[in-house]
């Protein structure tokens, strides 16, 4: 059977569900870092996380650098 373009979307849209619900998921988690265990390190892990989601935010809402 010949693959549809709403195939490949749904198929991707899946993709991207998945990797959020993993994403929240850790988040809940705090990241697994335990509060009386929070370094730097993690501070700039979290910072280099929310860059890289901010790039995406903006790219899917049409805002900063996208902004129209």
């Amino acid at each position: 059977m010949r693959r549809t373009a709403l195939d490949a979307y749904i198929s991707r849209k899946t993709e991207i569900d998945t990797m959020l619900a993993r994403l929240t998921a850790l988040s809940d988690d705090h990241f697994s870092v335990a509060p009386d265990e929070v370094t730097w390190a993690d501070v700039g892990t979290l910072a280099h996380y929310a860059e890289l989601l901010k790039r995406i935010t903006y790219s899917a809402f049409k805002e900063g650098e996208h902004a129209e």
